[in-house]
């Protein structure tokens, strides 16, 4: 079950694996983008955690608190990407102090959903939203949180395996086409780094 006091918990642990992998995700970045995704996730993340004292019980206006700080901490689209997903799994949770595991695959969907719809992108881009999308198809009808937890990992990391050899055809990576086979997209990779750190 997912409460308040998990969601704090789940932050701090994101928020700490961002800080460590600051200069891989800046580096994996700078070869295919700006160079900057590990400082948007950083200050991202900061931000938020800045604030957990004032969250709410209610998971979707904690969400929304969550949103707004990201979203003030930085400009980039993938900030924007970020905030947008948790603004979406926010409308599905308002009014609402707890969240089942069986829930997890549904709400990653309606973020993936979000995203996609923001960003105008398709699935099969070599992008965050292929993490998403594998994460939210694993963990459909799973109900114990330990089996959901290690779905999720596993399809985060299965995914970014199954595209590292496929060229970028979406945002800026798609400038590098073929150069960017056999690399990892920043996105995919700081969204594994990411759902390793929440499944904890």
């Amino acid at each position: 079950m997912i409460d308040r006091t998990a969601l704090i918990a789940g932050i701090a642990r994101v928020t700490a694996a961002m800080e460590r992998d600051f200069d891989a995700l800046n580096a994996a970045d700078g070869a295919l983008g700006d160079g900057d995704l590990g400082v948007t996730l950083t200050r991202g993340m900061r931000a938020i955690t800045e604030g957990v004292a004032d969250l709410p019980e209610d998971l979707g206006l904690a969400l929304v608190k969550c949103a707004q700080a990201f979203t003030r901490s930085s400009g980039s689209s993938y900030g924007t990407l970020t905030a947008t997903g948790l603004m979406a799994m926010a409308r599905v949770v308002k009014g609402r102090t707890t969240v089942e595991a069986s829930e997890v695959s549904s709400l990653v969907a309606t973020a993936r959903d979000a995203m996609q719809a923001r960003g105008k992108a398709d699935l099969g881009g070599k992008t965050v939203l292929d993490s998403l999308d594998a994460v939210a198809r694993a963990t459909a009808g799973l109900t114990d949180p330990d089996s959901v937890a290690t779905a999720a990992i596993a399809a985060a990391r299965q995914a970014m395996d199954a595209f590292r050899d496929k060229p970028a055809t979406i945002g800026r990576a798609r400038i590098f086409a073929e150069k960017s086979r056999g690399m990892d997209d920043p996105g995919m990779l700081a969204m594994t780094a990411i759902v390793t750190a929440i499944a904890g």
